[in-house]
């Protein structure tokens, strides 16, 4: 018998007020499972991304229909708690989007935001969160430095200790390695590699190579339709449809 997905979408639709971005999604995401979303730029994967934690609510204009469950709750049932979710369910960016903190109030601020004031607790959670970030090394005689000034691979590694800070279940990275130079990028896929023994991750790419590198599983959208989600060595070796194998090798997208 299978385990139970961590978190699963049901016939899920999004719209854009009269435009459909998503068409009728089935995906299922298991615990310590990094999966990667692939497609062309515009085919619906950031926008099924931010459904997982209802970020797409901060958009005036959009619906869902259909379910996500995260452990059996639907997360858009109107009484879920959405500050909650978002705790459970993080995220990072494509681009590093420290605050104009230090070091230290960066990675604890989620923390605070949850009401926590046990400054040793705080202490320990932010130490060990810029562990689990692989950053701690570099930064731990200047936490009171100011953030802004970190390297952009640096600041990504802080963004990810920010969201681990609060203790999620599910990690999101849309392109989080986008932005960044070759080493920085080799350094978030390793600590994307030693994250899924805690976390389910789920990461939005449009590196091929990326997705073949860091992913159990992977879902290729294209035109706002899931159009094959498999294990991710068979989909780049022996993807079941043409146009799945067209867009790993290059022939559009």
């Amino acid at each position: 018998m299978s385990p139970k997905p961590k978190m699963t979408s049901s016939n899920l639709d999004f719209y854009y007020g009269d435009f459909q971005a998503l068409q009728d999604v089935n995906l299922e995401f298991h615990e310590r499972q990094v999966t990667a979303l692939i497609g062309p730029s515009g085919c619906g994967k950031s926008t099924y991304i931010r459904c997982l934690n209802r970020m797409n609510d901060l958009i005036p204009i959009s619906r869902v229909e259909g379910r996500i469950l995260l452990d059996d709750e639907d997360i858009y049932e109107p009484s879920l708690d959405v500050v909650m979710l978002r705790r459970r369910v993080g995220m990072v960016f494509q681009k590093p989007n420290p605050f104009p903190k230090s070091i230290f109030e960066n990675t604890a601020y989620g923390l605070r935001v949850n009401g926590v004031k046990d400054k040793g607790f705080i202490q320990n959670r932010v130490e060990e969160s810029l562990k689990r970030a692989a950053l701690w090394d570099e930064v731990k005689d200047r936490l009171d430095d100011t953030a802004l000034g970190l390297s952009g691979g640096q600041q990504q590694r802080l963004c990810i200790a920010r969201a681990l800070a609060v203790e999620p279940e599910v990690l999101l990275m849309d392109e989080p390695a986008s932005a960044l130079d070759p080493i920085a990028t080799q350094k978030i896929e390793e600590l994307i590699h030693e994250l899924k023994e805690l976390y389910t991750i789920i990461i939005v790419t449009h590196s091929m190579q990326q997705a073949a590198r860091v992913s159990d599983m992977t879902a290729f959208f294209y035109m706002g339709k899931l159009i094959e989600f498999g294990d991710t060595d068979t989909m780049f070796t022996r993807p079941k449809l043409k146009q799945t194998e067209d867009y790993i090798t290059g022939r559009f997208g």
